[in-house]
């Protein structure tokens, strides 16, 4: 989480800085796309600071009424981000492009355009390099892409996706900003306003659709779910095992529950035992999986057990 937090600063600094000299150039010039970017930039510093309310509240204790913490919080305030990243940053640069191509204005003096473009893209780029390097150190040994779609971290994921669709854009702008120019065509500098639009509606749904999954009660993945099961099966003393039920209740944390059978021999100190043994293998394999909750009885009468254990996080 302190890696997260690193990486929403970072970026917080850099919109903040990169929105007021959009703006500034974007009055000087009078270029949409310039325009759009300072919108996109002012966006992301706001989401930034709503990623960091999401993580303070989601570290709040357990309480009576949140028995198992405030981890959902960081998913509610993504989903927040995601929806601002949609409508305000997406629809006012959209609608800004859509009204510059109505109504094309010629550049005044785009050097500057070229300029701010340049910092930002540098600035945009030690942001990127900072959450890309949080990633890199929660990720491990997985795979790129594999290891983005299974993170349960919103404030690492949300800024990476920030961070790089703010260079697209700079790159739309600024080719926007030569097109219009160069070919006297300042419809040009409106439509690259319009992509740039699109470009953060289209990151947006896909962080949308991340933080729906987190928020409705996501799973581990199937494959961790079955190894945990045969785990369960290969432990001596248990005859049967269902298919584990789990759910995420935070960036770094998982719930899990666990039907089993034991050898209708065993006493219940052994039975307590080999539970607390399963639960050691699970957790040494699996970190995230804090909370296991392992009900013991006929799997064949789930809902009439003879035994239940409820595992705590230690």
């Amino acid at each position: 989480m302190v890696e997260s937090k690193t990486a929403v600063y970072g970026a917080i600094v850099a919109n903040l800085s990169i929105a007021i000299t959009k703006f500034i150039v974007a009055g000087f010039t009078g270029s949409s796309a310039m325009l759009s970017e300072g919108v996109h930039s002012t966006v992301d510093t706001g989401n930034g600071v709503l990623l960091l309310v999401g993580i303070h509240l989601s570290q709040r204790e357990a309480t009576v009424e949140h028995p198992f913490g405030h981890g959902k919080e960081l998913y509610f305030w993504s989903l927040i981000v995601a929806v601002l990243i949609f409508g305000v940053g997406g629809g006012i640069s959209a609608y800004e492009g859509y009204v510059h191509m109505r109504n094309p204005q010629p550049l005044h003096d785009p050097f500057w355009n070229y300029v701010v473009l340049a910092l930002a893209a540098i600035f945009e780029s030690v942001s990127f390099s900072i959450a890309l390097r949080a990633f890199m150190q929660e990720k491990g040994k997985r795979p790129f892409w594999t290891a983005l779609h299974a993170s349960k971290d919103p404030a690492t994921y949300t800024v990476l996706a920030e961070d790089a669709a703010a260079i697209a854009g700079l790159a739309i702008a600024a080719a926007g900003v030569f097109a219009s120019h160069y070919f006297s065509m300042p419809v040009l500098d409106g439509a690259a306003s319009v992509l740039i639009g699109v470009l953060l509606a289209g990151v947006a749904v896909l962080l949308i659709r991340e933080s729906r999954g987190l928020l409705i009660g996501e799973g581990v993945r199937p494959e961790t779910s079955a190894n945990i099961r045969e785990l369960a099966l290969h432990t001596p003393g248990i005859r049967r095992a269902a298919m584990p039920l789990s759910m995420y209740i935070g960036p770094s944390e998982a719930l899990l529950t666990l039907d089993v059978e034991f050898e209708p021999q065993l006493q219940a100190h052994e039975v307590a035992s080999i539970i607390a043994n399963l639960e050691q293998q699970i957790r040494s394999r699996y970190p995230t999986i804090k909370k296991i909750y392992i009900e013991a009885g006929s799997l064949s009468a789930r809902g009439k057990t003879a035994i239940e254990i409820n595992a705590r996080n230690t």
